[in-house]
């Protein structure tokens, strides 16, 4: 897995080596399923984030509307 992610982060891309830490595995809590590696912001970001999709889909509205507010 690490191989094919090419060291980096399935969400934000960053690489193991410029982390200075290895990639943690994330896996869908209700299944158990393993997703992917994660750096550990990703990781607890999405864990915050209850691993719901809407929550997520309303962050990113929110962050959207923002950015249209200022500029």
């Amino acid at each position: 897995m690490h191989d094919d992610q090419n060291g980096k982060c399935a969400i934000c891309g960053s690489h193991d080596i410029e982390l200075g830490k290895r990639l943690v595995v994330d896996h869908d809590h209700d299944t158990g399923k393993v997703r992917g590696l994660l750096c550990a912001a990703c990781n607890s970001g999405i864990g915050f984030f209850k691993n719901k999709t809407a929550i997520l889909r309303k962050a990113i509205d929110y962050l959207i509307k923002d950015k249209e507010h200022i500029g």
